[in-house]
């Protein structure tokens, strides 16, 4: 028997699952925070347009963040930036439930937004040294996970919700599923050497960018269904309220069965393919739920979202750290300095449109985002 193959082995599969788990954590996080939205917006009385700015606060948060992460982790190292940033995104979670006026929303959002992206660039880059490890694509099963988690927050949220549990106390239930998490984890992360330092700003070269355009594309759609999709289901679908989060947990489920498989499909059928796939899905997921606003063809037209989404940002990011250009992380950051504009857009597009016309014509105009993705990746040489 060889022993050091063994021991090779061990230590490959214990860094995976230790970076499964951030990922996982990171979507709990942020799951948390979606599942409650509508409940916050209903506290705070918020209109559709005062909920949509203030919305913007985390795509600020999120672009702040872009040239800052890019710049620190080439000076401490991912898995340095993952564990401070996630042990920040759990705490700022906590602040959430906390808020009682717009004021205080927008600032704890805005750093939410902050460190949801530092852990954005250091999670993805320590899976891109995991993946170097094997001999095929496993991205898009740690997005699998990160969406996976994001269906169990929706769930665990709707239970919260059933059981009159306030914000507060739910985010502090996760919160702590979190830090525990890291502190077990901590010890089995990538420990990748810093470099000492890079450029604060960093301009993609001309591949990056145009995957950039593809991930801008997507995030719009994506980050209209996690800011949107229960309030478009409690004023548009009307159900009853125990099922007002069933559209986003169809869509988090989707998300996540979509990326389990996505690898196999991307090494099957080429990056080309399964990105004007995901296009094709998500515009006909969101049409669908516009044309016939019922409980069944809005959850068949999430689930259709959620397989749309699912294989974009980590086939994008998968391609982004094999850059023969830029080191992974600073790659990484690159590309969603560009993508990240699509969450920057989204949630103060769709609450002025439905304030202005309705709710169901903000989401027709993001369904002509699906249909950029189809057009720009079959334009493009991927």
């Amino acid at each position: 028997m060889d022993t050091s193959l063994d021991n090779s082995s061990r230590s490959r599969l214990v860094l995976r699952v230790a970076v499964g788990a951030m990922f996982f954590m990171a979507g709990l996080c942020f799951s948390s925070w979606a599942s409650r939205i509508a409940s916050i917006q209903q506290h705070l009385g918020l209109s559709f347009a005062a909920l949509g700015g203030i919305l913007l606060a985390i795509p600020i948060g999120l672009m702040a963040s872009l040239p800052f992460s890019g710049w620190i982790i080439t000076k401490i190292g991912s898995k340095r930036l993952l564990t401070g940033a996630l042990t920040v995104y759990g705490c700022t979670l906590v602040s959430l439930g906390l808020t009682q006026n717009s004021f205080q929303l927008f600032s704890c959002l805005l750093l939410f937004g902050f460190s949801s992206n530092a852990v954005n660039i250091s999670v993805n880059t320590q899976a891109v040294a995991v993946e170097k490890l094997y001999s095929k694509p496993i991205m898009a099963s740690f997005h699998g996970l990160w969406s996976l988690a994001g269906f169990a927050g929706a769930g665990i949220g709707s239970l919260m919700i059933a059981a009159k549990i306030d914000p507060f106390h739910h985010f502090a239930i996760i919160s702590s599923a979190i830090i525990v998490s890291i502190l077990v984890a901590v010890r089995s992360l990538n420990d990748d050497k810093s470099s000492g330092g890079g450029p604060v700003f960093v301009m993609p070269d001309s591949s990056l960018i145009k995957l950039g355009i593809i991930a801008f594309c997507s995030m719009i759609c994506e980050g209209t269904v996690f800011d949107w999709s229960t309030i478009y289901f409690r004023d548009v679908i009307h159900p009853t309220k125990e099922l007002i989060g069933l559209g986003f947990t169809s869509f988090m489920l989707a998300m996540a069965s979509g990326r389990f498989v996505a690898d196999w499909f991307a090494h099957r059928f080429g990056l080309k393919t399964i990105l004007m796939i995901s296009g094709s899905l998500t515009a006909g997921g969101l049409l669908t739920a516009v044309i016939f606003p019922y409980l069944i063809p809005a959850i068949f037209g999430f689930i259709m979202v959620g397989l749309g989404v699912s294989s974009v940002v980590p086939m994008i990011y998968s391609a982004a750290g094999k850059s023969k250009t830029m080191a992974p992380g600073v790659a990484i950051a690159a590309v969603s300095t560009i993508g990240f504009f699509g969450f920057l857009f989204a949630p103060p597009i769709i609450g002025f449109i439905a304030s202005l016309a309705t709710l169901r014509a903000s989401f027709l105009l993001i369904a002509c985002m699906g249909v950029s993705v189809v057009v720009v990746s079959a334009r493009t040489r991927l």
